[in-house]
């Protein structure tokens, strides 16, 4: 399925970078003419939930329907880019097992940094929920991942970037060249 598009799971703790990481990452494809959604949780989130409990049964909905319409888009030939936590293994393997052009991009960062950083937040923060850890602090949020509920790190992503060691524009390059070489250049050697 040569038309089909592909798509990029950037994954880490809330806190990580992945929204900032995300945008630029697309921002910086468009200016190379590579057409590119972003699938964000917290978008979705707000139509589904709006007022969200973060329980098991609400991510495994809000997950399943991430990766359906991200599975959709990219059988329409549309790239997606998905900006979600995705704390549980199963939601990213369930879109590995759905979308036949995937990858994994794990944005690593310590919780002691993830937590300063969500704390240093402005108010645009590409739509994220504010306070999380705070919440889970003053016992508030029992399931924020990390703290309350767990953060399976990624057993084999194709991407790994220390995003607290690395700039958001360092971690995209990483991150594009790891597109460049596995879907575009592979996609036009198929075609070629």
């Amino acid at each position: 399925m040569l038309n089909s598009g592909w798509c990029i799971w950037v994954t880490g703790l809330p806190g990580s970078g992945k929204s900032t990481v995300a945008r630029l990452l697309a921002d910086r494809l468009k200016s190379m003419g590579v057409h590119v959604y972003v699938l964000s949780s917290d978008d979705l989130r707000r139509v589904m939930t709006p007022s969200p409990k973060y329980t098991e049964e609400e991510r495994d909905i809000v997950y399943g329907t991430l990766v359906y319409i991200a599975r959709i888009l990219t059988e329409n030939g549309v790239n997606v880019i998905i900006d979600a936590t995705g704390n549980r293994r199963r939601y990213r393997d369930n879109a590995r097992s759905q979308i036949q052009l995937f990858m994994e991009a794990y944005l690593k960062c310590p919780l002691e940094a993830c937590i300063r950083r969500e704390a240093g937040r402005g108010l645009d923060a590409y739509g994220a929920p504010k306070e999380v850890y705070a919440k889970a602090f003053r016992g508030e949020s029992k399931t924020v991942p990390g703290l309350g509920a767990p953060y399976e790190e990624p057993l084999n992503p194709e991407v790994v970037v220390d995003s607290d060691k690395l700039t958001p524009e360092e971690c995209v390059e990483i991150i594009l060249n790891a597109i460049l070489e596995r879907f575009i250049r592979q996609l036009g050697e198929r075609k070629g």
